[in-house]
């Protein structure tokens, strides 16, 4: 028994030197070096889109319109032709988004000749997953409406997106956290990529706060401030709410307050303002079909937009009504709106001031 219990003990004692012995054995690297990790190259991605309509004025005229790219009547009318590359590497990326047409030179006013074709154009840096840095021209962070057609349910726009800002010129830091997202930035003045001539180019304060309350829920605080090149302080506060209540509905909410103190040639002085809110009500009963119904109401008692040629302030209360109809890439949307004052600032067929305006559209538009 001993002896049994002697040999099964020098074998394992064998056996532990023996892989001892091994595993001190350097391994030799060079002959089977391990395979190097493959590096990641930036991507392009290129998106588009191409947008056409025909709208009639029931007043039979283009001078009831107030609001952006739509000023037409009995009229075939092109929109925008645009296209966007994106460059995006581990850190670095680059956007450039292009658009043609009437649309995109509304859009970039400011501007005069091929520039007005840039409706973009930025670098993005982020060194870590949390933190961006943005440095050129993009769209504004204001406002619940886009410029792109494709990213709207209604196709004309607001009073509220039409009074701006439309863009912004300069650097910002996007911060995440959690479900808390922070913006801040420095830009020239509104929708201005290069400030006037004779213009001391004071800068704008950008800021953003976002939160998602939850996956269906998230609610945006912004500001734009600073000196215009008239001199005046611009001060815009404005929220956007989104909730998608089922899978066939949703609702959007925008409100926004500018003040403005004008410069009385040696000082700025009190404030007046701008106001708007509109609501939006989207049912999607099909995944084809959609109805997109636009309230908006939008107060100027201080005439300094919508009635400055009016012999006093007022509001507007404008309702839209926006059919999408969707197949691949292509959305038709046939579109009803009214639009009623409380000051005679539209005129009927007859050319006689009266309070309410009436159009009905047809929009076509294909992105990819």
């Amino acid at each position: 028994m001993l002896r049994k219990i002697f040999v099964a003990l020098t074998a394992i004692t064998l056996g532990l030197f023996s892989n001892a012995q091994v595993a001190s054995v350097p391994t030799d690297t060079t002959a089977n070096p391990a395979p190097e990790a493959e590096e990641v190259k930036p991507t392009i991605i290129i998106t588009g889109s191409a947008d056409v309509y025909y709208k009639y004025d029931f007043a039979k005229t283009k001078a009831n319109t107030f609001t952006s790219f739509t000023g037409t009547h009995n009229s075939f009318a092109l929109g925008m032709a645009s296209v966007k590359f994106e460059h995006k590497g581990s850190k670095v990326g680059a956007v450039l988004d292009l658009g043609f047409g009437p649309r995109a030179k509304e859009f970039s006013y400011t501007d005069e000749g091929i520039t007005q074709a840039i409706k973009q154009l930025y670098i993005t840096y982020s060194p870590a997953d949390w933190l961006k840095f943005t440095a050129g021209t993009w769209g504004t962070h204001v406002g619940y409406e886009l410029l792109d057609p494709q990213l709207n349910r209604n196709y004309s726009m607001s009073y509220m997106f039409t009074n701006g800002p439309f863009s912004h010129t300069g650097v910002k830091a996007d911060i995440t956290k959690g479900k808390h997202g922070f913006m801040v930035g420095i830009s020239n003045a509104t929708d201005f990529r290069v400030p006037p001539d004779g213009f001391i180019n004071k800068k704008f304060f950008l800021a953003q706060y976002s939160l998602a309350a939850s996956d269906n829920v998230k609610v945006y605080l912004n500001y734009v401030g600073g000196k215009a090149p008239d001199t005046s302080k611009v001060s815009q506060f404005d929220a956007v709410l989104t909730a998608k209540l089922s899978d066939k509905f949703n609702v959007g909410f925008n409100g926004t307050v500018n003040s403005t103190q004008f410069w009385d040639g040696s000082k700025n002085i009190d404030g007046q303002s701008w106001w708007g809110s509109a609501l939006y009500l989207n049912l999607d009963p099909k995944p084809w079909f959609g109805l997109t119904l636009r309230g908006e109401y939008f107060n100027d008692d201080n005439q300094l937009k919508m009635f400055g040629a009016a012999p006093a302030g007022g509001s507007i209360f404008a309702t839209t009504l926006s059919a999408n109809f969707k197949t691949a890439g292509f959305t038709f949307i046939p579109e009803f709106r009214m639009d009623n004052a409380s000051e005679a600032i539209f005129i009927d067929k007859d050319g006689a001031a009266k309070k309410s305006a009436g159009n009905f559209l047809l929009s076509a538009i294909y992105s990819f």
